[in-house]
């Protein structure tokens, strides 16, 4: 695990916008999760279709929040950093991550400071360069702080993938852990200038 001055230990949570088992993005997401545990970091994986939290809805949240989201809401604010995959869905990000950030947001905004690692996978050639820049957006206007560089846009994904899931393609696996060592330092730096 990564350990500041401090000795404090840095908690990671590991989430992917897609709903499909077999997802490129959930195959993105445990090879960033192998790469951050090879770096010292646990990332804990939050599973949304295992979640199945409610759309957002104000009348829902008046009386109280559902035991699904509140256990979603728990594990982001217990977490220094997020690792995000998404996929692009009609050039944005999936309505399953849209409908999570919604409920992290409301209230008290547990997003509020957080660092994220985002990328995402796709078949197509832009391997998900819109949904990216709509998911930046909304995280800017939360608040959570992504390290600009580098950007990690994994396309034609079909070939990207070994048939074991791992990221087979070397050029794309050596941003991954460019992207995720970079946003671990950032969220370091971040937390000991808190302390």
């Amino acid at each position: 695990m990564v350990m500041t001055k401090e000795k404090s230990i840095l908690r990671v949570v590991g989430i992917s916008g897609s709903l499909r088992r077999e997802s490129f993005n959930r195959k993105a997401l445990q090879t960033a999760k192998k790469i951050a545990l090879e770096m010292g970091v646990d990332v804990d994986e939050i599973d949304l279709k295992e979640l199945n939290i409610p759309m957002y809805d104000g009348d829902i949240e008046s009386n109280g929040f559902p035991d699904a989201v509140q256990r979603l809401r728990n594990k982001v604010e217990s977490a220094d950093m997020l690792i995000i995959a998404t996929p692009e869905y009609n050039h944005s990000i999936s309505g399953a991550l849209k409908n999570a950030i919604d409920w992290l947001s409301t209230g008290k905004n547990i997003l509020d400071g957080k660092t994220a690692a985002i990328f995402g996978a796709s078949n197509g050639l832009f391997g998900t360069m819109r949904a990216q820049a709509h998911l930046r957006q909304i995280l800017n206007a939360l608040n959570v702080i992504i390290a600009p560089q580098p950007q990690l846009f994994i396309r034609s994904a079909k070939e990207a993938f070994a048939l074991d899931g791992s990221l087979s393609d070397q050029k794309l696996f050596l941003q991954m852990q460019k992207l995720i060592k970079k946003t671990i330092e950032l969220t370091v730096l971040i937390k000991e200038n808190k302390q």
